[in-house]
Parts: C-alpha cells; sequence; structure tokens
C-alpha cells in the first residue's frame, strides 16, 4: 500500500499500545501521525502547572484549565465564589427525585451481526452481548448525549450516590461515546453549560471532563508510568504495596454473598460499563482490601468495560482505585469499610449480612491498614486511621485477620462466603 499510495496520514492513536505498535512505521516515512482534536487541554498547560514529575495533582491544572478556557469564569474568578462544589456533591439517594429512564436503541442487522458472532464465538465468555444498551451509530450517540443532559440538574448533589434501583441515576454514561471519540468533549461540554442545570451540577460534571484529560496526561508524561520509580519493568506493573492474590471468580459473575459487589459486577457483565463511584469504591475497593493483584484487576476493567484503553484505565485504576503507584497520584489509598457503602448505596439492604451487627467489610478495611501500616509511616491524610488502628484490641484485630482470611479463600475458591468458614486461631 506504501508503494502504491505513499506516505499514509493517520490520527495520533489516544493508547500508547497502540503507537508503539505504529513506531516503526513512522520511523520509517510510511506512516505520518497527525494531532488528535479528541481533547480539550494542551500538555503545556500540564507541564507547567503539574510538571513532569510526581506527586500529581489535579487542582492546580483544572484551575489553569477554567482559566484559559473560561468555562464558569467571570472577570477572571470561578463563578459561585470557588473552582469545586465537591462538598455539596455527597449526597445519597434515597429515591426521590426520581431517577431517569433506562435509555435503550434500536438494533439494526449490522447489530444484530455482531450480537450473533458474538454469541457464538465466545458462548463461554462471561457477560452478556446486548447492544439496546450502547449507542452504535452517529444518531444514537446524539440521543445519548440529550438523554445524558436530561439528566444534568441532578448530577451533582448524587454523583457519588449508588442504587440498586437504579443503575445510571443521574450519570450521563457518555464516557462510551467520548472514549470511543463518537462524540467529542467539547461537544458534550457545550451541550452541559446550555443546560439550566445547577452550578454544582455543571461544575462537577466539567471537573469528571477535565479529570479524564489529566489522566491521559499524567499517563503519557510517564511513558504509562515506566518513569516511576515504583514501576516494576520486569512484572511490567507498578505495586506499591505489594498485593499479588489472584483476582477472584468474582469479578467474572461468581456470587460472593456480599450484595454490595454482586450488584455491582452484575452490572458490568450486563452493560460493560457503570459510573465511577461503583468503579472506585465497590471494585478496586474489594480488590485492595484483599490485596489483589493491582495489574490482574487492571486487566479486568480493560476485558470488561466498553471505554477501556490504556490512557483511562491505568491511571484510574493503578493510580486512584488502588494504591499501586504510592503517592503518585493520590495521597491515600480510596479503601472504605462498611459505613460508607451502607450510608451512600442501599445494597446493605438486600444483603445477607447486615451491616450494624456481621457485616466483614469493615473489618478488611482495618486488616488492609494493619498489613500495610509501614507503608503509611509519615503519611498526614493516614494519621487519623493508623491512631485509631493503634487503638484497637488485639482481640479485635485478630477478628479482622480471620474475616479476611474467610473473605479472601471463599472468594479465591469462587463459593459464597459465610460467617466462621475458619477457626479462630489468633
Amino acid at each position: 500500500m506504501h508503494a502504491e499510495f505513499g506516505e499514509i496520514n493517520l490520527v495520533t492513536p489516544a493508547e500508547r499500545s497502540l503507537r508503539v505498535e505504529l513506531m516503526p512505521l513512522v520511523e520509517g516515512g510510511k506512516i505520518r501521525l497527525l494531532p488528535h482534536d479528541g481533547w480539550l487541554t494542551k500538555r503545556e498547560w500540564f507541564t507547567e502547572t503539574v510538571g513532569n514529575t510526581p506527586p500529581f495533582r489535579m487542582d492546580k491544572f483544572y484551575q489553569r484549565v477554567r482559566k484559559e478556557t473560561g468555562v464558569l469564569m467571570q472577570d477572571g474568578k470561578p463563578m459561585g465564589g470557588k473552582y469545586s462544589f465537591d462538598a455539596e456533591n455527597r449526597l445519597p439517594w434515597k429515591g426521590d427525585p426520581p431517577a431517569q429512564r433506562e435509555l435503550f436503541f434500536g438494533v439494526d442487522e449490522i447489530d444484530n451481526t455482531v450480537m450473533r458472532l458474538v454469541t457464538e464465538e465466545f458462548a463461554h465468555h462471561p457477560g452478556n452481548c446486548d447492544l439496546s444498551k450502547v449507542p452504535t451509530t452517529l444518531e444514537q450517540h446524539n440521543k445519548a448525549l440529550k438523554w445524558g443532559m436530561a439528566n444534568m440538574e441532578f448530577f451533582g448533589p448524587y454523583e457519588d450516590a449508588m442504587s440498586s434501583k437504579s443503575r445510571y441515576l443521574f450519570h450521563s454514561k457518555l464516557a462510551i461515546s467520548v472514549n470511543l471519540h463518537r462524540l467529542s468533549p467539547q461537544q458534550i461540554v457545550d451541550s452541559a453549560l446550555a443546560t439550566n442545570a445547577p452550578i454544582n451540577s455543571v461544575e462537577g460534571f466539567f471537573r469528571q471532563m477535565i479529570w479524564r484529560e489529566y489522566v491521559k496526561h499524567v499517563h503519557d508524561v510517564t511513558d504509562g508510568f515506566r518513569t516511576l520509580e515504583v514501576y516494576d519493568e520486569h512484572a511490567r506493573e507498578p505495586n506499591f504495596l505489594e498485593q499479588n492474590n489472584p483476582l477472584p471468580a468474582a469479578y467474572w459473575g461468581a456470587k460472593t454473598g456480599l450484595n454490595c459487589l454482586d450488584e455491582v459486577v452484575s452490572s458490568v457483565m450486563d452493560e460493560g460499563w457503570t459510573h465511577h463511584i461503583p468503579r472506585l469504591m465497590i471494585l478496586s475497593n474489594f480488590a485492595s482490601l484483599l490485596d489483589i493483584n493491582p495489574r490482574q484487576l487492571t486487566t479486568w476493567f480493560h476485558e470488561a468495560f466498553i471505554d477501556a484503553y490504556d490512557w483511562v484505565v491505568e491511571p484510574n485504576v493503578l493510580g486512584m482505585g488502588t494504591y499501586s503507584l504510592g503517592s503518585a497520584m493520590m495521597t491515600k489509598p480510596y479503601v472504605s469499610g462498611t459505613p460508607y457503602i451502607n450510608k451512600m448505596s442501599d445494597y446493605c439492604k438486600n444483603c445477607k449480612f447486615n451491616p450494624k451487627k456481621d457485616c466483614k467489610v469493615s473489618n478488611l478495611y482495618w486488616a488492609f491498614l494493619e498489613r500495610h501500616k509501614e507503608s503509611f509511616n509519615g503519611n498526614i491524610r493516614m494519621a487519623m486511621p493508623l491512631r485509631s488502628l493503634a487503638k484497637r484490641s488485639d482481640e479485635k484485630k485478630a477478628q479482622d485477620v480471620v474475616a479476611y482470611e474467610e473473605i479472601l479463600s471463599a472468594l479465591t475458591e469462587g463459593r459464597e462466603y459465610s460467617c466462621g468458614q475458619l477457626r479462630l486461631t489468633h
């Protein structure tokens, strides 16, 4: 083809893996890379405010983007008097206001052909192939955009909420469209700004869009984290806490008896998507608490989610969802026990374990801190939980260990967890 048509023009791939694969052709003059217009921000905005080396923090970059773009700015100052309304956006959802109706798309012959192929060729693979839940045409992506904007009014207050009654609540589900580059981020931002939604919702949505840009920059300037000291080139992974347990079958749909985890995994298996809080505070949280190997978890996200690329999955899982990068991206690990899950979701109401009596997720939390406390010495953000850990009785710490061993054993063996499976030996 090159001999007949000459140098081929190609938009620079967003993902590092494809850029590496194509580099010999680029260096050989067979492919010429052109700028990718699927982004809102410039690299120099990132490097001039965040830098090329860790620690990477978003705040200064986000403020720079607001000033450069003028989004939600007035006379050089943030509208509403502050850059972030995150503190106002942490409400649990109790059923009111009603969640947006579920969105379905028409299925054409091409969709049916794809679904038949997937069903026949990958019959033994987990998950479902239902393209009525995913936009596949430009018209459908624009329909998804309109649906997402209709959710905007209540997005902010409830963006951290989770519910078994609604997988979406007020989330737009537009990560699929923008990460696949079927809709441009500028088109999505313009649509959000054109709504009559309150500023905390619009600002929260815009910050999510800039987080997408931020993690892309972090991934690029570190060559997929390969320039970081914590990266193990031999293992091809960063693993600050040296977590090496295998990913359990629960992440592919084996029931655990822990309703929060089972609900979220079922959602992913059904749709190849869930919003950012179940990703962070259920899927990644359980993996962290059980010392699951972070690369195995990252690979699962690659395989399970429709919008998965290295630049989005690796920073979000390795850098935020787990603490495998250490403090390079996050000041502390995002881990929680039973109270957070019970407060921010309704999963506990339909679980066989009572959140105030016999749920062991908090035991997993304390066991995690005990195992890794040396790694958090000197971390100001971890000082308070470590002081609480120091006051925890030896008897409770022994119970924490048993809960960890029982749950890890059950999930590793692909069976449901039941209390009292192991004898207390500590």
